[in-house]
């Protein structure tokens, strides 16, 4: 799939990275602003007490 990516940017060595790197922040801006917060409260992460014996 990346390969298929980079294939297909535009331009010389330093557009295609420029590119990518514009790529790889849009989607992690994605994530921890939209599909990360989404998430949050279906995870089991806030109950991590040990029941004492």
């Amino acid at each position: 799939m990346y390969g298929w990516i980079w294939r297909h940017l535009p331009g010389p060595l330093a557009v295609r990275v420029l590119s990518a790197g514009v790529l790889v922040l849009g989607a992690v801006a994605l994530l921890m602003f939209v599909v990360f917060p989404w998430a949050e409260p279906l995870l089991p992460f806030n109950d991590v007490a040990v029941d004492p014996e």
